[in-house]
């Protein structure tokens, strides 16, 4: 194997997100310091309880935001991609703490369900539409970048999560308010549970397959060898790889098998087409000639 081209393009850094993290962490954290106040004052296990799972929001913006950072770090020699799977780690996790999160409450609500208990409705009302508030907001803030990396995805769904919780028991409560039957309250925390965990399964998988190198969701190997093998003089394309570096950026290799002589400036714009067409900002691409390809070990067999 001779001639090796490499396409890099770094011109499109990963979203800053920092004020809307350090919103988000400062906001949250306000939010638990008065659930726990409230909780003591109003004798509600419920609402100290939710201060415990507020408190792993934090934790887990707090976790998402630092993926953020260190996705904008510079490679260094020992790290020569960077940090970037850092936020594929971070998504991972968001997702397994959200699950826990609603097994733990999925847990409480059936227990609930057995033993119903008075609840103090008016402060629960008072202090869940705060929730709804903060968790809104910061949810708000992530609204944009949850297309385009998964990282951010993860933190947006969190607080998603927490508002729709927080407005359940708003719900809750003014129907407990009304009909005075406690038995209202968990079965609605059960209803929410079961949305949640529809919506973090996609997040699960999803990060847990590019934590596995799978080739990232919206891009087609397929569609990306057609694209290359479209290219003028280009007869075969093998070794063709594609996975996530991070949440927000791709890489791929391929070889280039040419019949004759590369054409001019096939390496740019091959390395154009991928970022153009599937947002591949790390390209490198191997040229061989017949001969090369036949002794490239990495080829398939059924290669003919």
């Amino acid at each position: 194997m001779h001639d090796h081209g490499h396409g890099h393009h770094h011109d499109h850094a990963p979203e800053n997100y920092d004020w809307a993290f350090g919103v988000g962490v400062t906001l949250n954290t306000g939010f638990v310091a008065a659930e726990i106040i409230f909780g003591l004052a109003a004798n509600s296990v419920a609402l100290l309880a939710d201060a415990m799972h507020n408190l792993g929001d934090v934790l887990a913006l707090l976790l998402s935001w630092a993926a953020a950072w260190l996705a904008r770090r510079p490679p260094t020699r020992s790290r020569s991609y960077g940090w970037g799977r850092f936020s594929i780690l971070a998504a991972l996790a968001n997702a397994v703490l959200l699950l826990l999160a609603v097994g733990a409450i999925g847990w409480e609500a059936v227990q609930r369900l057995r033993a119903p208990e008075p609840v103090m409705e008016v402060t629960i009302i008072w202090v869940a539409t705060l929730g709804i508030l903060v968790n809104g907001a910061t949810a708000a803030m992530f609204l944009r970048g949850r297309a385009a990396d998964l990282n951010i995805r993860a933190a947006f769904q969190h607080m998603a999560a927490d508002a729709a919780v927080s407005c359940g028991v708003v719900i809750a409560a003014l129907l407990v308010w009304w009909t005075g039957k406690f038995w209202i309250d968990p079965l609605t925390s059960l209803a929410i549970v079961c949305i949640i965990t529809i919506g973090t399964w996609g997040l699960l998988r999803q990060s847990v397959a590019l934590a596995l190198d799978a080739v990232p969701g919206g891009i087609s190997l397929e569609a990306v060898e057609k694209c290359l093998l479209a290219l003028p003089g280009v007869t075969e394309v093998h070794d063709l790889h594609v996975w996530g570096l991070s949440t927000s950026d791709t890489a791929m290799t391929a070889h280039l098998v040419c019949a004759i002589a590369p054409a001019p400036g096939l390496l740019p714009r091959a390395t154009h087409l991928v970022r153009h067409d599937f947002g591949i900002r790390h390209a490198t691409f191997q040229i061989e000639t017949r001969e090369d390809a036949e002794a490239c070990h990495l080829r398939p067999d059924h290669v003919v």
